[in-house]
């Protein structure tokens, strides 16, 4: 069976580090045919449309999308990506890895972060030219969704449960709503949860991480969350993510463009080489993704590294030891 992947590389070291992911995926004997499309701020340039329509399209009817990074215009890419495949769900690991410099080497979990409301639904106004207003937008089908998808996960991953990160103490109406629901759903599907204040929950990582497995949380608090979680694992360019929809599926690593190296070749693949191993699971190629995990890991622990861990290697350099291993 052929799988149709769309490849948008958008801008920066997106346009590095997701040929990387792709040549990791063709060193597999699966049927996967690689569709590129533009999307970002160079576009953008020269269309006057940061995402054009055909790329939308495409993710939207592809098997699974892969997606590099996008600079100024990221809002107007990616959120309508993920439209495009109709996540409900950003799925974010973060762990460290043997050999990488982490602060804190002993973190192991993942986030399941609300991917369609929050402040993020998008609805601001500018009232006055000293008022400027957000809408926070929190359903009840949203909240159940998510906690549907993370009782199965808890379930198909053998978690013994999961966190509910929220900040209803606060925002009794919205955080309430969504801390109600998840539980109430956890409850009907006997999965074991708790509780913590998403505050709390940015100190209690730092102190001590073993004590999180998997946390859902809404929008907002899963994208700051999971980037202090990246601060312990040894940066964003170890962190994937996945943006799961109903029937399709859209993965990038969790880093920007980082203009500052940007053409160089020496942007850390790694991140871009897991998402890839995440679309592998995604398509039930658990063998394969497995075995792209483990020759990451293995490559971070003995090298080559790019300068962000601490080496000197190129991208490429990293990317062949990677295939070499599988």
């Amino acid at each position: 069976m052929t799988h149709e992947i769309a490849v948008v590389p958008g801008d920066g070291i997106g346009r590095e580090v997701t040929p990387a992911a792709t040549d990791v995926l063709n060193a597999l004997e699966i049927d996967f045919e690689f569709v590129e499309a533009e999307a970002g701020d160079a576009v953008a340039e020269e269309t006057g449309a940061p995402l054009p329509e055909e790329t939308y399209d495409l993710a939207a009817s592809a098997d699974a999308t892969l997606f590099g990074a996008a600079g100024e215009t990221a809002a107007d890419v990616i959120l309508p990506l993920r439209e495009a495949v109709g996540s409900f769900v950003n799925v974010r690991p973060a762990r460290a890895y043997p050999g990488v410099d982490a602060v804190r080497p002993e973190t192991d979990l993942v986030f399941l972060r609300e991917n369609t409301e929050g402040v993020y639904a998008g609805h601001e106004d500018r009232l006055t030219d000293d008022v400027a207003t957000l809408t926070r937008v929190t359903t009840e089908t949203a909240s159940r969704r998510l906690a549907e998808f993370a009782c199965e996960y808890t379930r198909d991953g053998d978690h013994d449960g999961f966190t509910i990160a929220h900040k209803a103490n606060v925002m009794r109406e919205t955080d309430g709503l969504f801390r109600e629901t998840v539980a109430e759903v956890a409850s009907d599907e006997g999965v074991a949860t708790d509780e913590v204040l998403m505050d709390a929950f940015a100190t209690e990582i730092c102190l001590d991480p073993e004590q999180f497995d998997v946390v859902v949380c809404p929008n907002l608090a899963g994208d700051v969350l999971s980037d202090l979680a990246a601060g312990l694992v040894g940066g964003l360019g170890l962190l994937p993510s996945a943006n799961v929809g109903p029937d399709r599926a859209l993965f990038e690593p969790v880093h920007g463009t980082a203009p500052d190296i940007a053409g160089e070749g020496v942007a850390n693949p790694a991140a871009a080489i897991l998402s890839a191993a995440m679309l592998l699971e995604y398509l039930e190629y658990d063998e394969e993704a497995s075995a792209v995990r483990s020759a990451v890991e293995s490559t971070l622990e003995d090298g080559p590294r790019t300068p962000d861990l601490g080496g000197d290697a190129k991208t490429e350099d990293v990317t062949n030891a990677i295939i070499e291993r599988l």
